[in-house]
């Protein structure tokens, strides 16, 4: 019998080990924590980052002396999401380093090249992302801090991703020391599309309407009269401006951003249903992909006071998102409810082209029913239409979104401008956008503008 059950456990073992060479070992070699990668830059020449359209977004150039310098043609265009292979690493240079450093040419060359103790080519990476999207969306963000993400929805392909503040990665080495000086604020090496943590806004006033519709299937015969404020036990919330929406049912209530009616509204839902709703919906949770993230913060609890219920319903109080979150919600619904996995990475090849590995799509999670996302569909549909976003409106494709001004500290004059949505032509893929422009004040007069300079360049 012991001899059964040690022939049974040697089963197992030699099952994992196999198992871990043919699925797992090149994740634990390719993990950023594994200082022994560098290694494989004796012998090889790290490989070339390129985007989705052939332009060259990272490479080593080697003199006649044999000194490599790693070169960023579109300097700071790319910081955060290319990243840097010097003072440490970031972005696609971290997660791909492994892939980098490994070199597929022809094995006749690779074996030449040891007998003459050369290097080889290592192998490129090819990424999803679409320089001329690139080069909107950075230009749109303009002088303003914060994140501008383009993804396709049905794919989870991340085809641009912008910060700012940003750096040059060409000469991050010698601007180190002042770039993590304490004397500097700017934290320019936080990637704000996947780290940022900024209030919502009224962006969150999507997980509003989803928790009412889901309590209250009569949502259809909601009512409320604005009257550009509500009051409730001494706290008041008003709407943007002191504006006065009049009578609103919840569409219109959603389309105008009617903060006394999302107070109102928020007054009204159980608690720790929309706690379940936002832990459904990935708050307090690592977000799929590889990316380097911060986790969102939803903090409401029944032992909350009112006025910090108003306030959460409305993208105030204590929540936190980052900009990628939104986007990853916002695409769910989208997709009829299904979030893809995001990635940057579509393919590795060798240095003659010749693919090395595939990045498919793969779908994450049923984040919401398709019923639900058809809903939320017409609800953004409305935005745009007779709403916050109507700039977006009569274009040759057709646009969906959520407009946001979520203020950010104790002076109430001060709010981030926030835009998430996607946008719709027959012959194309759709796409999702987040902007966030920080203390750029109303989500329509910048943020909204930005993201049509995308969805324009797009479809154009």
């Amino acid at each position: 019998m012991i001899t059964y059950l040690f022939l049974a456990i040697f089963i197992c073992l030699m099952g994992y080990m196999v198992y871990f060479q043919a699925v797992k070992s090149e994740d634990f070699i390719n993990s950023p924590y594994n200082s022994r990668q560098d290694t494989f830059a004796d012998r090889v020449v790290r490989g070339k980052i390129m985007s989705a359209d052939g332009k060259v977004l990272a490479e080593t150039v080697v003199d006649a002396a044999g000194n490599e310098t790693r070169k960023y043609p579109y300097g700071n265009m790319y910081a955060h999401v290319v990243g840097f292979s010097t003072n440490g690493k970031s972005g696609i240079e971290s997660n791909m380093n492994f892939n980098l450093l490994r070199s597929h040419s022809f094995v006749l060359e690779r074996m030449f090249n040891e007998i003459k103790d050369e290097k080889s080519m290592g192998d490129n990476v090819v990424t999803t992302l679409d320089s001329t999207l690139q080069e909107t969306a950075y230009q749109a963000l303009g002088n303003y801090d914060g994140a501008v993400v383009v993804m396709e929805p049905s794919t989870g392909k991340v085809l641009a991703m912008v910060s700012k503040p940003d750096f040059d990665p060409n000469t991050i080495a010698a601007d180190w020391d002042s770039i993590i000086s304490e004397d500097n604020n700017n934290s320019v090496l936080l990637n704000r599309a996947t780290q940022g943590l900024y209030p919502p806004g009224s962006t969150f006033k999507i997980i509003t309407t989803l928790e009412y519709i889901r309590e209250n299937p009569d949502y259809e015969n909601y009512s409320y009269s604005c009257n550009g404020s509500i009051t409730e036990n001494d706290f008041t919330i008003h709407c943007y401006n002191n504006a006065v929406h009049g009578t609103q049912d919840l569409k219109q209530s959603f389309a105008n951003s009617c903060n006394s009616s999302y107070a109102n509204i928020g007054l009204s839902l159980d608690t720790d249903s929309l706690s379940d709703l936002c832990s459904d919906l990935m708050f307090d949770k690592t977000l799929p992909g590889n990316f380097e993230t911060s986790k969102s913060q939803f903090k409401l609890t029944d032992e909350s006071p009112e006025s910090m219920k108003m306030q959460t319903s409305i993208g105030q109080g204590e929540t936190l998102v980052t900009p990628l979150h939104m986007l990853l919600i916002t695409s769910a619904i989208a997709n009829d409810g299904i979030l893809m996995k995001p990635y940057v990475v579509d393919h590795t090849e060798n240095e003659n082209g010749i693919e090395v590995k595939k990045y498919e799509p793969a779908a994450s999670k049923q984040l919401l029913s398709e019923k639900e996302a058809k809903t939320m569909q017409e609800f953004m549909a409305g935005v745009v239409a007779d709403g916050t976003a109507s700039k977006l409106n009569g274009q040759s494709y057709t646009a969906y979104g959520k407009t946001g001004s979520a203020e950010f500290n104790n002076n109430k004059g001060e709010s981030h401008s926030w835009f998430v949505g996607y946008a719709h032509r027959e012959d194309k893929e759709d796409i999702a956008v987040v902007v966030i422009a920080e203390g750029a004040g109303a989500g329509s007069t910048v943020a909204v503008p930005a993201a049509k300079q995308v969805f324009d360049v797009y479809y154009r």
